[in-house]
């Protein structure tokens, strides 16, 4: 197998997991970059990288970079991805993978026309014992899946500013916990759900604070989500099949699983895996898919959750400013940009808020 080099794209706390996974494996980061390079500097020096960009972006185009683990926010994801794969980089991408499916199909477009790897860091796609539990349910020793029941609650103090309930940093429970609760059920589900429904309480940011979601797809199984970012519950999973039941705890990271079999009352304990190493997996299967198997990624499963969170966001309906466009005409084409270009265009030339989108672009030089 080809020896890989790894660069990562910021220095937070999955960085740092990410440096840990990688030295259990006998294996080091080969380049670090951050915003604030003196982060980078810092973080080179814990864990003994030898090359730190002076300007992250030197990252991109460095020949040695074979893939980059992008741990930035989600809604800096889709820029950094496409110069990734512009340069043919593999990437790996901190969940959720993008802000909603337009973006992520852009980026797997792309993805494609360079020949390389787009994978999510998506821990339940990885473990152990989901490979392991799927398998027990391929034997048909608990008959069909029938009903799945998702919880995920954190408390987090309620301030508007933090990146969990800021709208301008992609907060929200969906994108942050949801996207967990929503790989586990399409993971365990013959199909993704056609049929959502959805309540939701917002912040004061109207980013979604709280939110019960019921999923059915087309072989009739059925899934319900209880998400909350302020009111805490166990992470907890349950899969009711025709003979029994699993129950999955602390599911995003999980290492073992009880079975219950309805009939006996038997109870029975499942282990594989360590809840230490997630990343290690992640990685491990990352390598696997640039050396030929890209199977190992689930990536239509990170599409199938991708659809159904954007879906549950438009119903609400529910925007981050990327997300927010202006259409205007240019030369005879309709065209559109983000809101936020737009508004930085209006303040470049100086008009006023009463004229027309097509004034302004022009004047800014856009057209």
């Amino acid at each position: 197998m080809k020896n890989i080099n790894w660069a990562v794209l910021g220095t937070g706390v999955i960085a740092n997991e990410m440096a840990v996974a990688l030295k259990k494996n006998g294996k080091n980061i080969y380049a670090v970059g951050n915003r604030t390079h003196e982060k980078a500097v810092i973080f080179a020096e814990k864990y003994g990288i030898g090359k730190v960009y002076a300007d992250y972006n030197e990252m991109f185009t460095d020949p040695d970079v074979d893939v980059i683990y992008i741990t930035t926010p989600h809604n800096t994801h889709l820029n950094f991805m496409k110069k990734a794969i512009e340069n043919g980089k593999h990437i790996l991408v901190e969940k959720s993978i993008t802000l909603n499916s337009d973006e992520l199909n852009e980026a797997l477009a792309l993805a494609e026309e360079k020949g390389v790897i787009v994978g999510e860091a998506m821990t339940i796609f990885h473990m152990p014992i989901y490979k392991k539990l799927r398998k027990i349910l391929e034997s048909g020793a608990l008959g069909k899946v029938n009903l799945i029941t998702m919880n995920f609650g954190s408390f987090k103090e309620y301030n508007m500013g933090n990146r969990f309930f800021n709208r301008n940093l992609a907060g929200g429970a969906m994108l942050d916990i949801g996207v967990y609760a929503l790989s586990f059920i399409r993971w365990f589900m013959d199909s993704k759900p056609d049929q959502l429904l959805s309540q939701v309480k917002q912040a004061p940011t109207k980013v979604d604070e709280q939110a019960g979601l019921l999923l059915t797809n087309a072989e009739g199984q059925m899934a319900t989500v209880m998400l909350s970012l302020h009111s805490k519950q166990p992470k907890r999973g349950m899969i009711s099949c025709e003979k029994g039941y699993i129950e999955v705890m602390e599911y995003p990271r999980a290492w073992e699983a009880k079975i219950t079999y309805t009939d006996s009352g038997k109870t029975e304990l499942i282990k594989a895996g360590e809840n230490a190493d997630a990343l290690a997996y992640e990685l491990a299967d990352m390598e696997k898919a640039i050396n030929g198997d890209p199977s190992c990624m689930h990536l239509d499963y990170t599409k199938d959750v991708m659809d159904m969170m954007t879906e549950f966001r438009k119903s609400w309906r529910f925007t981050y400013p990327e997300e927010e466009k202006i259409i205007f005409d240019c030369d005879n084409r309709k065209t559109e940009i983000p809101k936020r270009l737009y508004r930085c265009m209006k303040q470049r030339v100086n008009i006023s808020e009463g004229k027309n989108p097509e004034t302004t672009v022009k004047k800014s030089g856009f057209c």
